[in-house]
């Protein structure tokens, strides 16, 4: 089975089918390996009736007990025998079926990861989560086809040549059978994987905006428009469960059709044989083998429709992951070799200059105005801003990550120890730990877990109020310790008296280091070595924060107007504050 380290190969993306048949060449041996064991499981399945009949022919006779007792011995150690060869397939199919597993999964977080900030724009959130959850264990669930659906197709000639001895009407009739019910069924097939495809999309879609409802549940109630999301994903919810009655209507019918065709197919042959037994065609010994090679036969043919039915989900399910592979992230052309040391970031569209070495804060009546400077200067997205004398866009975008960090204040954070969850690249070590917990102010969040540092932290921080996760994610930016950080309202969910102290810190913790922060708070601003204005997306002023207050009218007005936000401030207690950081 793959390790969780080893590389997981080059996927073939050029459609649903090679993507199946990609996952079982990654594992040859093991797909071989079920293949032969469901073969010969099955093979041995049929050859029970067979000694059945040798028993009763030979055995039940008179003064032939011995006979009797030697077929019956034999067919007891094949049992045995088979009871094991079903452990080693049973085991075997579970290894190959965890393997496409865990390398789909790995595949795809791999790739998720390449995409970067390409991928909220590339694809929803709705359709890479179903795709973890449903998709994946449907593609791995497709491969049983591998080892039984083999064994199945074996069994099948196998019997069909056992009953040409017996008699060539049984023997074509049994022939002439699975391809009547795949014509039967084949149709349904068809249509369910249409329906199937329909049902995943529709199920994307809403589980994206579950997780939009969730994020913004808070500021949906603060604006009064909770009720109207809800009816909306009311209605929603009802076509996907409508669409999922389609769906399971279909797949109903092929699973009847997979249990009573065959049921019904194989009574045909049973009915023959007693025929030919009631006219002396056949002896009683063959008759019994006949009804076991029918016994048989049920689990084989059933197995075909039930593998159809399989095979075609997991072509759906491939076929979305293969979409998502497909995505490519933004085109790096970059050539030109980074500015050997710390260089002036600057940004033509608006005019911000962030000076090497220094901590420059960006204050705008619209936050989205300075987020869309960070997204510039921070190369998320288009941009013409230049890294010392070279634009920006023309830097290899890995030495543009390596060495400019962009710390959002809605950063996603992972599960895990917390630790774990603020580690940059490399384990944090103790000294590392404790001064990044100081310069955010956080020493509170580790002192108020049950194992300190080591405390597991649920996903996206949902075990922590919303001012103990902006501190963690300052943390986990302070502990990458980046050339250039770049921080979107690192202190927006804080109280006033925690925000002056992250201020202070943070300017401290950064000394000599380039630091740009975007905040109207007078407290982070008057820790700034520079503040940029902006107004409508232009600098309009800058300086120091006292000068601009004395200066700029429109600067004063709107540090007034954030400083009576922060008196009426709750703690961080208060679940209110969420909303108020998510609005603002």
């Amino acid at each position: 089975m793959i390790d969780a380290y080893e590389e997981p190969g080059t996927p073939d993306t050029r459609g649903g089918w090679r993507y199946l048949w990609w996952l079982v060449l990654c594992q040859p041996g093991r797909a071989a390996a079920g293949a032969v064991l469901g073969s010969v499981w099955m093979v041995l399945l049929a050859a029970q009736p067979y000694l059945m009949a040798r028993a009763v022919d030979g055995g039940l006779v008179p003064g032939r007990l011995g006979v009797l007792a030697g077929w019956t011995g034999v067919m007891f150690v094949l049992g045995s025998v088979n009871a094991w060869l079903s452990i080693m397939r049973h085991r075997t199919m579970t290894r190959v079926r965890m393997d496409a597993n865990f390398r789909t999964v790995k595949v795809v977080m791999g790739h998720v990861v390449r995409l970067g900030a390409a991928l909220p724009r590339r694809a929803g959130a709705g359709e890479v989560v179903t795709i973890g959850v449903g998709d994946v264990q449907t593609i791995a669930q497709a491969l049983t086809v591998v080892g039984p659906g083999t064994g199945s197709a074996v069994v099948y000639v196998v019997v069909a040549g056992l009953l040409m001895a017996v008699s060539a009407p049984l023997a074509v009739v049994v022939l002439l059978g699975l391809p009547v019910i795949a014509l039967v069924t084949g149709p349904l097939t068809v249509r369910l994987q249409g329906a199937e495809s329909a049902y995943r999309e529709r199920q994307g879609v809403l589980t994206a905006r579950i997780g939009d409802l969730a994020g913004g549940l808070r500021v949906l109630n603060g604006l009064g428009g909770k009720g109207l999301f809800a009816d909306a994903f009311r209605k929603d919810s009802q076509r996907l469960r409508a669409q999922g009655y389609r769906v399971g209507a279909v797949a109903s019918w092929v699973q009847a059709l997979g249990v009573g065709l065959p049921t019904l197919f194989l009574a045909v042959v049973t009915w023959l044989a007693a025929r030919l037994a009631a006219e002396h065609s056949i002896s009683i010994g063959q008759l019994v083998s006949v009804y076991g090679y029918v016994a048989v036969l049920i689990g084989p043919v059933a197995f075909f429709v039930e593998a159809t039915y399989e095979m075609n989900r997991g072509v759906v399910a491939a076929r979305r992951v293969v979409r998502l592979l497909r995505l490519e992230p933004e085109p790096d052309e970059g050539t030109r070799p980074a500015p050997e040391g710390p260089a002036e970031l600057h940004d033509p569209a608006s005019g911000v200059r962030v000076v090497p070495g220094r901590l420059t804060a960006l204050a705008a009546a619209r936050p989205v105005e300075a987020a869309a400077v960070v997204d510039r200067l921070g190369r998320f997205g288009p941009t013409e801003a230049t890294w010392g004398a070279v634009r920006l866009d023309e830097v290899p975008l890995t030495d543009v990550r390596r060495r400019i960090l962009v710390a959002d204040n809605e950063a996603d954070l992972f599960a895990g120890p917390l630790r774990e969850v603020v580690a940059a690249g490399h384990p944090a070590g103790e000294a590392e730990l404790r001064r990044a917990l100081y310069a955010a102010a956080a020493e509170d969040v580790v002192r108020g877990l049950p194992d300190g540092p080591d405390s597991a932290v649920a996903g996206q921080g949902r075990s922590l109020s919303g001012g103990q996760r902006q501190r963690v994610r300052l943390v986990r930016a302070l502990l990458a310790d980046p050339e250039v950080l770049l921080a979107v309202e690192p202190t927006s969910a804080l109280d006033a008296h925690t925000e002056a102290a992250v201020a202070g810190r943070l300017q401290e913790a950064r000394v000599g280091r380039t630091t740009l922060v975007t905040s109207t708070s007078p407290l982070v601003l008057d820790r700034a070595d520079t503040v940029v204005f902006l107004v409508d997306g232009k600098v309009a002023a800058s300086g120091t924060h006292r000068r601009l207050l004395t200066a700029e009218p429109g600067y004063r007005a709107l540090v007034a107007r954030d400083t009576e936000q922060d008196s009426g401030r709750d703690s961080e207690q208060d679940s209110g504050r969420d909303a108020e950081g998510a609005v603002r």
